[in-house]
């Protein structure tokens, strides 16, 4: 691996990340330049530029996604790497998945399971825990607002209804899609996966607020529970 004995900033100014991205746009730069960027100083004590530390960051991880998957203490592993630059890696990274997932200033609206992964697939890539997520919709099927109800396995955090339909009671929601990831990649659901179902679309027909669905997100695959015959109730 190349490794560049000065600091960025003794560079000539042509040749420099930032200068080029200003100059000519961010898609001439490689991954390990833009990356350089956001460290923006190299490690005197190894003498390492900003670009080593990012050509590390890639070979050691096997490119962006393994860098996205990895926790922030493993970042801070490698040489030159500290809390500072891993919490910036990491929250370049969450805001490109967050973009990646908004639309083009156009209502948000599930009309199938298809529609569900597209918005939340990106949310969860690279996730190592479960996040239990409920999209709080308008009579249209538009969404009004995605809200996390709980973090952690179903088997450790039990979702109990008050708290998954809190905010759809608050917010006047007409309808619900729930939403969790299975960091394993497996989507497919789990005995307590349809429990809880059944148990959330009981206490939504208390309330007078529907659940269209529960949606299981894994490695690029989905489970749709109310595709499945499984939404109970």
């Amino acid at each position: 691996m190349k490794e560049y004995q000065r600091p960025i900033k003794c560079w000539p100014e042509e040749e420099r990340p930032r200068e080029r991205l200003l100059r000519k746009g961010a898609e001439v730069l490689t991954d390990a330049e833009l990356l350089a960027i956001l460290l923006r100083t190299g490690d005197a004590s190894s003498g390492l530029s900003a670009l080593d530390i990012a050509l590390h960051l890639l070979a050691k991880f096997g490119g962006l996604r393994g860098i996205d998957m990895a926790s922030p203490a493993e970042l801070e592993q490698v040489p030159g790497m500290g809390p500072a630059k891993a919490a910036a890696v990491k929250a370049a990274l969450a805001l490109g998945r967050r973009f990646a997932s908004e639309g083009e200033g156009e209502k948000v609206v599930f009309r199938s399971s298809s529609d569900v992964a597209k918005y939340y697939l990106p949310k969860v890539k690279g996730l190592k825990k479960e996040v239990f997520r409920c999209a709080l919709l308008d009579m249209k099927n538009r969404l009004i607002k995605d809200v996390i109800v709980s973090e952690g396995s179903l088997g450790e955090s039990l979702v109990h209804p008050r708290e998954a339909f809190l905010p759809a009671v608050r917010e006047s929601a007409a309808a619900v899609i729930f939403v969790h990831n299975h960091p394993s990649g497996d989507p497919s659901p789990s005995r307590e996966d349809v429990a809880v179902t059944e148990q959330l679309v009981r206490a939504g027909r208390i309330l007078g607020i529907k659940v269209l669905d529960h949606v299981i997100l894994g490695e690029g695959r989905i489970v749709s529970l109310a595709e499945e015959g499984l939404l109970g109730g």
